[in-house]
């Protein structure tokens, strides 16, 4: 690494240690493990106010080391300890105070060095009260802020867990270049999706190093975010952070409730959807349940909200806050409870806890107590008798509202001749965070909007699908079972390149129940003649509310979730004739028979949508308001949405996912682009439109092409990658080829995708690709290097190089082709194979042996239907043989590296260098031996697995 990189590092670091020193940090000189545990010892007994002997402290370091992992350290972090002192006296040691921040004592060193696999030496380190709970990596300017995540990330694998562990007691994260600065929690599978800038209450980003030291590091609020504002999920047993804008709704609902005003003193915070609600109202009701004159905190949601992955959720925060049942008495002697402060509800059971007479007199000695009410997507649901009857019943309240989509006077329904809105029923907006926000954030994706199918009066024949003009939107013409058969044909002939070959799932719309069941019948009539493989499924109400609920758009008449007799018997009929196939397919058991049979039928249906095993799902309003999959990214619409209906409804396709998911896509079969604009200009403003849309496809080509004259200008050729000049080089064409990744990722999701429109030819971007990951194998796989390389922490995106149909079987099939090829084709049918293998991550470690395979195994083949079992032979012979050389090469234990390798193959957990490797070495080791070693034996293990394992064993 150049002095000049090593001096602007260093520099940014020096600069960031002053300014915290000059907030009030102690500068302190520790530099290892040593230090740090003489500084800690020191540091508790001053916080304290205790001395501690040499065989106290053994005991307090035996207690923070008692369970090992970060989510098991924060909770050590947040416990006090009883401790037994050397004369028998009992006391009780604190390690952080989450109440009081500034009581607790912060220090700032720099240039820690761990030992663990690896030696690392961290960057800046704030210490609070002895402990290392927030790390901060710097990179240079003109660097990507991801390179010092990446760093992080390696720092967990090799060194955080070394010692005494004390580096998981990390809570946060900060990263930066000095330009770009982000922050988020310690927690394991980290994805950069989940890191954060912070911002101002009016949500203007502080992205750069001295502002947001003065915002976020200062004394106060770094032990306020600590203290108040990571979640510990104990569900998932991960920390999660509060982001900015759910930090400032939180406390400024806190403060409403401490101070509030003597009239119209509810609020409602506006957080766009996809933004994080839940974790925000949940935090908000954690904190208020700590107020010393709130009696109780509600969380109201709609029933058909409680699904499976929002009841885990809720459970995650405050551990079985949940009835999920439909009893209401659960819900009454949760109300009579003294000690349950917080209960989650639904607005159905609530109603009948205040309205049925067996429950009254329980409920009535509540009248008076202050009852904090949150309300989940108070939009909907909120207009009717229901709100009415809570607020006449409990004389002591507070309501507090979250919605995506406010219902202001411009798409309000009138009801009794009014027009109520938000701001009617929950008063003050105390904090927004609209979706231009969030895609500025990179919190929620853009969508690419495609009309489809604008018709025209043709010779009598309104039903042309492809003619892109206005159309009569007649319920005869959008009903014909000939235009819903050219639709269905629409989305089967392009679902894979929507949803990248069934990588992610969709979503279809439509108007009526009735509609519904022809467009499920004509994919189910589809599919048995074998013109498509979806697995679809469908969910409606067959109650007789939801005749009509197409009627204006705004789905506010979203269906109860009922089950058992009466509604409408005909659909009730089909429904059950659906969820057979639904049983059928996944081998549950599920019907309309009673209330709770279909509402487990809900949840199933949810969980399997969320898991990717539904590929499309139908409905008519169900799912489309407040059901949140990240794997969900296309929504089919052919029915009339406008407003928040419309908002809600396309929403279910941007939550951020990864590299691969780069937008929601709408297709629309509806004339809804008025619709669509009113509805943007509403929740954001007139000009949004740029900045939620995603740019059209001539705009990617455009840039895709200028980006491939750059690439050719540093590597004319594919050849020309292995003599660039230097790492810088390197470097240069890695951000090149990985920016004209994203960007084909992009242009292969819409509709009209060709290669024709492209500067690179398929087979040439292919090439680049192996060339790319040439590079990335040879940066990554050289662990014997003395001195760092500026691409060991960059980021290759190997999600983006992924083609579903490339697989071992994929593979198999072009050996067949080459057993049978004539002669003149056989060389080009060998090159395809191994360029193809070359071009695929998962493939690529395989070429060798596949090459091996072609030359030594073919030529004795009699028959092409014998290539499976002769290559399933020819591997297994392989794999023992480099498993036996490998234990022989290093002296390990057969049966324990088996054990190993089973283990880590199925629960995707690593290796560790100590004890797993260690364990495994039979040979005595020297001191010095020792670290390499563990090192070799690792990276060979993990070599052994990709060649012969990943993408061979299921």
């Amino acid at each position: 690494m150049s002095l000049q990189m090593t001096q602007s590092e260093q520099i940014l670091e020096d600069n960031l240690v002053a300014q915290l020193i000059a907030a009030g940090y102690d500068k302190v000189a520790v530099t290892d493990e040593a230090s740090m545990l003489a500084n800690l010892k020191t540091q508790v007994q001053l916080f304290n106010d205790v001395t501690l002997t040499d065989a106290e402290f053994t005991r307090v370091l035996h207690h923070l080391n008692r369970k090992s992992g970060v989510f098991n350290k924060a909770g050590i972090l947040r416990d006090r300890m009883k401790l037994t002192k050397d004369d028998g006296d009992t006391v009780y040691l604190e390690f952080f105070d989450s109440t009081n921040p500034l009581r607790n004592r912060f220090q700032v060193t720099q240039q820690v060095t761990m030992e663990g696999s690896y030696k690392n030496r961290y960057d800046v380190t704030i210490l609070i009260n002895g402990l290392p709970l927030v790390q901060i990596e710097l990179k240079r300017r003109g660097l990507e802020m991801k390179e010092a995540f990446n760093q992080i990330q390696r720092y967990q694998k090799h060194t955080f867990w070394s010692g005494h562990g004390l580096f998981h007691f990390v809570q946060l994260f900060v990263i930066s270049n000095g330009v770009n600065t982000k922050y988020y929690a310690n927690a394991r599978k980290q994805s950069f999706k989940q890191t954060f800038y912070w911002a101002a209450k009016d949500n203007t980003t502080i992205r750069e190093l001295t502002p947001f030291a003065d915002a976020f590091l200062n004394r106060q609020h770094i032990g306020t975010m600590i203290g108040k504002y990571i979640v510990l999920n104990q569900t998932d047993k991960i920390l999660m952070v509060l982001r900015p804008y759910q930090y400032y709704a939180t406390e400024a609902i806190v403060d409403r409730v401490q101070n509030p005003p003597e009239a119209d003193a509810n609020g409602y915070i506006w957080h766009t959807t996809g933004s994080g609600k839940t974790l925000t109202s949940f935090k908000a009701a954690q904190i208020m349940t700590g107020l010393p004159d709130v009696h109780k905190v509600v969380f109201c949601v709609d029933r058909k909200d409680l699904d499976y992955q929002t009841i885990r959720e809720f459970n995650g925060f405050s551990k079985g806050s949940v009835d999920s049942t439909n009893n209401t008495k659960t819900l009454v002697s949760q109300f009579a409870d003294v000690d349950t402060k917080l209960i989650v509800t639904t607005l159905q059971k609530l109603n009948t806890a205040i309205s049925k007479p067996a429950y009254l007199q329980q409920m009535s000695r509540l009248q008076d107590e202050r009852i904090i009410f949150i309300f989940d997507e108070c939009h909907r649901s909120q207009f009717g008798d229901t709100h009415q009857r809570i607020c006449a019943f409990f004389r002591n309240h507070q309501m507090f509202g979250f919605t995506g989509t406010p219902i202001f006077a411009d798409n309000a329904v009138a009801k009794d001749g009014k027009k109520h809105t938000t701001k009617h029923l929950f008063h003050q907006q105390l904090h927004s965070y609209v979706i231009t926000d969030a895609i500025k954030d990179e919190n929620v994706l853009k969508f690419a909007v495609e009309y489809v199918g604008k018709y025209k009066q043709k010779d009598g024949n309104p039903t042309k699908l492809d003619i892109k003009v206005e159309d009569i939107d007649t319920k005869e013409v959008l009903e014909s079972l000939d235009r819903l058969e050219k639709i269905a044909d629409y989305i089967i002939d392009r679902h894979a390149v929507k949803t990248r070959n069934k990588e992610f799932t969709a979503m279809m719309c439509v108007s009526s129940v009735d509609v519904l069941i022809k467009y499920y019948e004509l994919f189910a009539r589809k599919k048995a003649e074998g013109k498509h493989k979806l697995k679809v499924a469908t969910i409606f109400s067959y109650t007789s509310n939801e005749e009509d609920p197409d009627a204006d758009g705004n789905l506010d008449g979203d269906a109860e979730i009922v089950g058992g007799e009466g509604g409408n018997p005909h659909t009730r009929d089909k429904l059950d004739g659906f969820i057979a196939d639904y049983n059928a397919m996944f081998g549950t058991n599920f019907s309309t028979k009673d209330t709770q049979s279909f509402y487990n039928y809900y949840q199933d249906l949810a969980k399997k949508v969320k898991d990717r095993k539904v590929d499309v799902l139908l409905v008519v309003n169900m799912f489309l308001t407040g059901f949140d999959s990240k794997p969900l990214n296309t929504l089919y619409v052919d029915k009339n949405l406008k407003y928040h209906g419309l908002i809600q409804a396309y929403s279910r396709t941007n939550r951020i996912l990864n590299e691969v998911k780069s937008q929601g896509n709408i297709v629309v079969f509806r004339n809804l682009k008025k619709a669509t604009d009113d509805a943007i200009a509403l929740f954001s403003n007139k000009q949004a439109k740029e900045d939620i849309f995603v740019p059209p496809y001539e705009d990617y080509v455009k840039k895709f092409n200028e980006a491939v004259v750059e690439l050719l200008a540093l590597t004319p050729t594919v050849d020309s990658v292995k003599d660039l000049p230097d790492e810088e080089a390197e470097l240069k064409f890695v951000k090149i080829f990985r920016e004209l990744m994203r960007l084909r990722n992009i242009l292969e999701s819409f509709s009209e995708f060709t290669d024709e429109d492209l500067a690179l030819t398929a087979q040439r971007f292919a090439d680049y690709r192996s060339a790319y990951l040439d590079l990335y194998d040879k940066v990554k796989t050289d662990t014997q290097k003395e001195k760092a390389s500026i691409l060991d922490d960059v980021d290759f995106e190997l999600e983006l190089i992924h083609r579903d149909i490339i697989n071992v079987q994929y593979i198999l099939t072009l050996l067949a082709q080459l057993y049978d090829a004539d002669e003149p084709e056989q060389q080009k049918l060998r090159s395809l194979i191994l360029d193809t293998v070359a071009g695929d991550i998962e493939l690529r470690t395989k070429r060798e042996l596949i090459e091996k395979f072609i030359d030594s195994t073919m030529p004795d083949i009699t028959n092409a239907a014998e290539i499976p079992d002769c290559f399933e032979d020819f591997w297994e012979q392989e794999r023992q043989s480099a498993f036996d050389r490998l234990c022989k090469e290093e002296q390990l234990d057969a049966d324990k590296l088996k054990k190993v390798i089973d283990r880590y193959v199925y629960t995707g957990q690593e290796p560790l260098p100590d004890p797993d490797i260690v364990d495994l070495i039979i040979r005595p080791l020297k001191l010095a031996e020792r670290g390499p070693t563990r090192r070799r034996v690792l990276d060979r293990i993990m070599d052994f697995v990709a060649t012969f394992i990943r993408g061979i064993v299921a």
